[in-house]
C-alpha cells in the first residue's frame, strides 16, 4: 500500500505513474483534499487539548484554593465537546482516506512500457520456435476428451461449469509436471512449501487481492476466511508483521498448490478449455529481497 506521506511528497510524479495504471487524477485529488483537511483538524484538535490541559489544571487549583471553578468546568467542557466533534469528524476522513489508499495500485518501473490493455503488450524476447503441423491441430479441450484425459462432462455434472477430471494418462502428466517444476525449484535454492489453501481477510489485503478482486474470490460464509486465488497469498504473508535480517535475504520459496477463482469479470472472454477454471492447480514461486536487488533477482531463476 502507498504511503500517504509519499504521495503528499512527490504527489505530480506519483500522479503521472499512477495515470498509466488507469488511476484517474480526480482519485488524487481528493485523497489530497483529505490529507490536507486531516492534517489541519489534528493541528486544531492538539490545540484544543492542550486548552483542556491547561484548564483541567486551573479547575484542580481553584478546588485546592477552594474557589468556584464552574467557568471553568463549562469551558473545559466546551472543549472537550469541540474535541470529540472533531475526532468523530478525522475518523470520517481516515475511513474516506484508507478506502482510496487500497486500491491505488504500485507504482510501475520506468523501464516498464506504457499501455492500456494487453492489446499494447510489448514483445520483450521470445525462446524456441512455435512447432509447425502439416495437419489441423485440435484444440486441446477436444484433444483432451478424444484421449480419454479430460472429463468435462462429468466435472460438470459432480460440480459445475468450469469443473473438470482429470484421468488416467491426464492425471499423471499433471502431476509429473508439477513435480518436475518443484524439483527444479529446488536445485535454485528455493524452499519448497505446503501451505493453507484458506488465508484471512488480512493475508488477502496484504498481497493486494483485496479490495480490487474481491468479486473474484470464494469466501467461507461467516468466516474469517478465503479459499486461495494463488499459493502467492499465504506464501508472500508468510512473514508479514515481521522484520526480518538483511543478511539472511535473498529468501526464495515455492509451493504447489490449488488455486480457486469465481472469475466473476470473466463474462465475453474465452473460456473454453483449461482456461478460468473455478479450480486448478499451479507452482509459484515467490522471493523476498532488497528493493535495490529486486531486479536482478526477477532476471534470475
Amino acid at each position: 500500500m502507498l504511503d500517504v506521506k509519499r504521495i503528499r511528497n512527490d504527489f505530480d510524479a506519483l500522479a503521472e505513474k499512477l495515470a498509466t495504471r488507469g488511476v484517474a487524477a480526480e482519485t488524487l485529488n481528493e485523497l489530497k483534499e483529505l490529507d490536507v483537511k486531516r492534517r489541519e483538524l489534528l493541528i486544531k484538535s492538539e490545540e484544543l487539548k492542550a486548552q483542556r490541559n491547561i484548564a483541567s489544571d486551573g479547575i484542580a487549583q481553584a478546588k485546592r484554593n477552594k474557589e468556584d471553578a464552574s467557568e471553568q468546568i463549562a469551558a473545559m467542557q466546551k472543549v472537550s465537546a469541540a474535541i470529540k466533534e472533531i475526532d468523530a469528524e478525522l475518523a470520517t476522513i481516515d475511513e474516506k482516506l484508507n478506502a482510496i489508499v487500497v486500491t491505488l495500485p504500485n507504482t510501475p518501473n520506468d523501464s516498464v512500457p506504457v499501455g492500456a490493455d494487453e492489446d499494447e503488450n510489448v514483445e520483450v524476447r521470445r525462446w524456441g520456435t512455435p512447432r509447425e503441423f502439416d495437419f489441423e491441430v485440435k484444440a486441446h479441450w477436444d484433444l483432451g476428451e478424444d484421449l480419454g484425459i479430460l472429463d468435462w462432462e462429468r466435472g460438470a455434472k459432480v460440480t459445475g461449469s468450469r469443473f473438470l477430471f482429470y484421468k488416467g494418462l491426464g492425471a499423471k502428466l499433471e502431476r509429473a509436471i508439477y513435480n518436475f517444476m518443484l524439483d527444479e525449484h529446488a536445485k535454485e535454492g528455493y524452499t519448497e512449501m505446503i501451505t493453507p489453501y484458506m488465508v484471512n481477510h488480512d493475508s488477502m489485503f496484504g498481497t493486494g487481492q483485496y479490495p480490487k478482486f474481491k468479486e473474484d474470490t470464494f469466501e467461507l460464509d461467516g468466516t474469517d476466511y478465503v479459499l486461495i486465488p494463488t499459493a502467492e497469498v499465504p506464501l508472500t504473508n508468510y512473514y508479514r508483521g515481521e522484520i526480518l535480517d538483511g543478511k539472511e535475504l535473498p529468501i526464495y520459496f515455492t509451493a504447489m498448490s490449488p488455486s480457486f477463482r469465481s472469475e466473476a469479470g470473466s463474462a465475453g472472454r474465452d473460456t473454453r478449455g483449461l482456461i478460468r477454471l473455478h479450480q486448478f492447480h499451479k507452482v509459484e514461486m515467490v522471493k523476498f529481497s532488497k528493493p535495490e536487488d529486486s531486479y536482478d533477482e526477477l532476471e534470475k531463476w
